[in-house]
């Protein structure tokens, strides 16, 4: 199984192409400051770091910078070309950062990656459309002591399943009706910010101030949230057995109560 699709699949690398029109030096160090203290290192020097679904290319090019050996790849055409765009205008015939199209689920592709000192998977294997299958899959990518980066969709219960429904509604549009769906979820999601950003005499601070995390950008990432399809979630303690099973250890984790991503890493100890 190389990949599991459908016509309503979301295109994600359209809106990460968009997205590197707003890349600029303070998104990337953002980036680079959101890997370093997850991972508990300085830089990445000398390491190995597999990008896994590298989507618009910012941990790659974070990762690169940081010192690591990078192999990039995604499913998704246009995620490969954004990638690919960001190793030309900074690491052009880098022979240290390599960018290819792959899936997460083509088991024959993934052997022949070798192993890595550090996987990287942020918010991408729950798009796979088989979460579970991909998540075993990129464990084998890790090398003994190595480290697996990974974030996953929070599991909200009935709530996750009303998102689902959004989701595939959304792709299901035309696009040129989406902002039917779009528009609610900017109110609903953003609404209450603003209006607690006027109070404070501050209008729209939280908004500006999201490239701070991870340094993406709001409106992208709003877009990546309503359209991204397939979509799984995961309770926080049935990932980390899942992945004590397999021979890891936890040794970070981020917790998220309600809508988004938990972030983990884990060591692998056998």
């Amino acid at each position: 199984m190389t990949n599991v699709a459908g016509p309503d699949r979301f295109a994600f690398g359209e809106n990460w192409w968009r997205f590197l029109a707003l890349l600029d030096e303070t998104r990337i160090i953002e980036a680079e400051r959101s890997l370093t203290e997850m991972l508990g290192t300085e830089n990445l020097n000398g390491l190995s770091f597999c990008d896994v679904g590298s989507g618009s290319g910012l941990f790659s090019l974070a990762a690169r910078r940081l010192g690591a050996t990078v192999r990039s790849f995604d499913f998704d055409p246009a995620s490969v070309a954004c990638t690919a765009e960001l190793r030309r205008r900074f690491f052009p015939s880098d022979p240290n950062w390599s960018v290819e199209s792959g899936s997460a689920l083509d088991p024959k592709y993934l052997e022949r990656l070798g192993r890595f000192d550090v996987v990287y998977a942020w918010g991408v294997l729950h798009h796979t459309g088989a979460m579970w299958e991909a998540m075993k899959l990129a464990s084998a990518l890790v090398k003994p002591a190595g480290l697996l980066y990974i974030a996953l969709y929070n599991d909200q219960g009935w709530r996750s399943n009303i998102w689902r429904f959004v989701k595939r509604s959304y792709n299901a549009l035309p696009k040129a009706l989406r902002f039917l769906i779009v528009l609610p979820i900017l109110v609903l999601l953003w609404g209450r910010l603003a209006v607690r950003d006027f109070a404070r005499g501050r209008p729209f601070s939280t908004w500006r101030e999201y490239s701070s995390t991870r340094g993406m950008s709001p409106w992208h990432d709003l877009i990546d949230w309503v359209g991204g399809y397939p979509f799984e979630v995961a309770r926080p303690d049935d990932v980390i057995h899942f992945y004590e099973r397999l021979g890891f250890g936890l040794r970070e984790i981020r917790r998220r109560n309600g809508l988004g991503c938990n972030e983990f890493v884990f060591a692998r100890e056998h």
